[in-house]
């Protein structure tokens, strides 16, 4: 009921109700009507044939108004001779549409704005995630002096026919810490704060923006929203859940952010890295390899007794699903079964996308792998990280030119010596990692109802979904490098399409939300976008840039919309329940890893090392005891892997690190566009309790006491300025200041509390403070990291 409500709300602002015209309007397709026909009607009278009763679609514009033998199902202008009022208002219930046992029924609003729209002549639209993007006209806007670049005209536009102001601009201190979170995943320090509030001169904020850009943190933090879309994690899922090789894919992944790799080539390279024409320079062919990693991220069983035939259909299966969801926002898993029910897609899409995959070799491990950690995984290659292939090739060049000269002295044979060894030092660090080799393709068939038993079905070759056209390739067999340059080319493919849903997802990680609220789901089930024409123009940009995402991404932030406060005002909440057309910023818990990594960098524990292994952050003992095949325990990192970022922890599919869960990270089974944002008992004790926090509070504590003066008050101070970058307030001051005094009584009378207390973690106590006060300003520190707004991206 608070959804319908909701929903009729943000069809007043939008226009689509009169009150908010003086007139009745126009009303839109895409943006009224498919959706409710596709919620209450595409099940029966949609895209899968063997659904459909009656023989009737209403997906389809010719069927949905065709003469059905003296009567129409739509008869544009006429709403009184259309069976479809007739069956929606009926109360017969041999009659009424939707039926009783469907479990579907509209709301008397849906069924006003069907017979509306059927008056105003039923006008019909192709779904609009279909469409290529067109460049929409930039709006003129009464408040000539608040849009800062185009963006924020399309959105002030939509406000001032709404009757919306826009918020007020942020201050420069959360300015700061936004726009800190949102392109690096780090808090500012409290110095980089007090520079950017003095720096007055013309283009400071432009500047921070660039800074921020251009920092190794960036591809870190937007790596992190990748590897939920790819579903990256560092076992395999199914039944022992055992540790694989792939790591150096994570640190592929940042470096290619840092680099702005375009989106294109990001694409190519992870699609079908190996079958890119030949590139000059050893390092580059590796990257590549390392970027198909991909294509293995999937789930798999090592368990004895497997079918090989039946987890190779799963594994197809998956890598369509995945594929579809991260490029396409499309649920293509739906039509392993059936021709998708809502959308255009069949199961004939389905197997014929899987057909790409086909090539993949995946079958070692079904004779290799066993219930070793890690699992074996082949095809697997031995590799060096960016920075220590960039080195070897510097030594190896430099040996080969002392080697070239005649005249080469004993010394410089000793020096060759030493260079060679320093290169078997560099060699000696390879890490293994799980690569994409391709192999003569296996048949693929389509599966009636999914079943890998029933081999009837016909055999298909690879194809892109029919509706969208097809593959130019000379009559060859398309391959994954085809398929990837499908997905990018706005000319000859979908690369519009794929533009669209990338600038969705770069707006919700600046704002909050999707222009279209369904990031993973462009479909009939999906929701259409608040603001088509900024969403176009949008990918245009992206597509315009040469898939340039920091470009794209700098636009964003440095718009005025971006800079907005994000308080609430409870007249626009009320209209605009879900901020979809952003007339104040967003204001959420900072996602699972950047809560620690917040944290961290607050206690000074922060670790600023890149690439590598995965980190093991501590967690509850026996937490693994019910994984078997083989048995294990876990061993928490005790050197300074401890305080690494949270984009480097080890991710157990089965058993999520207890921190992850209860802030609402994904196991990454499935491709992630959003995670869920809860607010539960359990977030605030995992907070207090757990020992990397409980850690990180005394660390924060000791440069509380060893950083500032003796003062209380200089000491809150300087706490607050570190974790939120403020004073605190005189109520804040006042409950904190009881709560130290509380906990020095207590420690003073109890030795025992103050060395459990500060024995938890391994980072070193230092000797020189008093361990009762130390003790105390552990509990105000984690009371602080507690706070909401030391969690909060506001």
């Amino acid at each position: 009921m608070l959804k319908r409500v909701a929903f009729v709300l943000f069809c007043l602002i939008c226009g689509r109700h009169p009150a908010a015209w003086g007139h009745t309007p126009r009303l839109d397709f895409n943006r009224d009507i498919r959706p409710i026909l596709s919620d209450k009607c595409y099940h029966c009278h949609g895209h899968d044939a063997e659904q459909r009763q009656a023989g009737l679609r209403l997906d389809q514009e010719v069927a949905a108004k065709a003469n059905l033998g003296g009567y129409r199902a739509i008869a544009p202008g006429d709403p009184d001779a259309s069976e479809l009022v007739a069956r929606i208002v009926s109360s017969d219930l041999q009659l009424k549409m939707p039926p009783a046992d469907s479990g579907k029924q509209l709301q008397a609003e849906e069924i006003a704005t069907l017979r509306r729209w059927i008056e105003q002549g039923a006008a019909w639209s192709e779904p609009w995630t279909y469409v290529p993007p067109l460049h929409h006209p930039i709006p003129e806007v009464r408040q000539v002096g608040w849009p800062l670049n185009w963006v924020d005209r399309l959105v002030l536009s939509r406000l001032e026919t709404a009757r919306i102001e826009p918020a007020p601009e942020a201050d420069r201190v959360t300015l700061i810490r936004r726009v800190n979170f949102d392109l690096t995943g780090l808090p500012p320090t409290p110095d980089e704060v007090d520079a950017f509030v003095e720096d007055r001169r013309p283009g400071a904020y432009v500047r921070l923006v660039e800074r921020l850009l251009a920092s190794p943190h960036y591809g870190q933090r937007m790596a992190s929203y990748w590897f939920d879309l790819v579903r990256y994690a560092d076992t395999v899922g199914y039944h022992g859940d055992q540790d694989h090789n792939i790591a150096p894919y994570r640190d592929y992944v940042i470096d290619a952010f840092n680099d702005n790799m375009p989106l294109d080539r990001f694409t190519h390279e992870q699609l079908a890295g190996d079958l890119l024409p030949e590139t000059t320079g050893r390092s580059k062919k590796v990257e590549r390899l390392i970027a198909t990693g991909y294509n293995r991220l999937l789930q798999t069983s090592h368990e004895g007794g497997i079918q090989p035939k039946e987890y190779l259909a799963i594994y197809a299966a998956d890598r369509v699903r995945n594929l579809s969801s991260v490029w396409m926002a499309a649920t293509m898993g739906c039509c392993q079964c059936h021709d998708h029910k809502y959308d255009p897609y069949t199961s004939k899409d389905f197997y014929s996308m899987e057909a790409f995959f086909a090539d993949i070799d995946e079958a070692g491990h079904f004779t290799k792998g066993g219930n070793a950690l890690p699992t074996q995984r082949p095809p697997e290659l031995d590799v060096l990280n960016r920075t220590q292939r960039g080195r070897l090739t510097q030594l190896e060049n430099q040996i080969a030119v002392m080697k070239r000269r005649s005249d080469s002295h004993a010394s410089e044979t000793d020096q060759i010596r030493q260079l060679e060894k320093a290169c078997q030092a560099i060699r000696a660090q390879t890490r293994r990692t799980m690569v994409t080799v391709s192999i003569p393709p296996r048949t693929i068939r389509i599966l009636p109802r999914g079943d890998w038993l029933d081999e009837n079905g016909p055999i298909v070759e690879p194809a892109v979904p029919e509706f969208l056209g097809r593959l130019e390739v000379g009559g060859r067999r398309p391959n994954r490098l085809d398929l990837a340059h499908w997905l990018t080319d706005p000319q000859q493919g979908v690369g519009g399409l794929t533009a669209r849903v990338f600038a969705n997802r770069f707006w919700y990680l600046c704002f909050g939300t999707g222009i279209a609220r369904q990031l993973d789901d462009f479909g009939g089930q999906g929701e259409p976008p608040a603001n088509l024409a900024l969403l176009d123009n949008l990918a245009i940009e992206l597509l315009e840039s040469g898939w340039d995402v920091k470009q794209l991404l700098k636009l964003l932030v440095t718009s005025r919309t971006y800079r907005q406060s994000s308080l609430d005002r409870p007249e626009v909440a009320s209209l605009d329940p879900y901020n979809q057309l952003t007339a104040r910023q967003a204001r959420y818990r900072l996602p699972a890893e950047m809560v620690r990594d917040q944290i961290l960098a607050v206690s000074g524990l922060l670790v600023d090392a890149r690439g590598g292994p995965s980190i093991r952050p501590y967690q509850p003992a026996g937490y693994y005891r019910n994984l078997n095949f083989p048995k294990r325990t876990y061993h928490a990192d005790t050197d300074s892997h401890q305080w690494r970022r949270g984009v480097y922890m080890h991710w157990q599919r089965q058993f999520l690190h207890p921190m992850l869960k209860a802030l609402d990270a994904p196991s990454r089974e499935e491709c992630t566009a959003g995670r869920p944002r809860s607010n539960t008992p359990l977030a605030a004790l995992t907070l207090l309790n757990d020992p990397s926090f409980v850690e990180a509070a005394r660390l924060f504590a000791q440069r509380i006491l060893t950083e500032g003066d003796s003062q209380t008050q200089s000491r809150l101070d300087h706490a607050f300025r570190l974790a939120v970058s403020h004073r605190p307030d005189a109520t804040e001051r006042r409950l904190l200041t009881e709560l130290l005094q509380s906990r020095l009584q207590q420690f003073a009378n109890d030795p025992e509390a103050v060395e459990q207390l500060l024995q938890i973690g391994v980072a070193p106590i230092d000797q020189h403070l008093d361990p009762v006060e130390l003790a105390a300003w552990t509990s105000v520190a984690r009371a602080i990291l507690n706070m909401n707004e030391t969690v909060t991206r506001n």
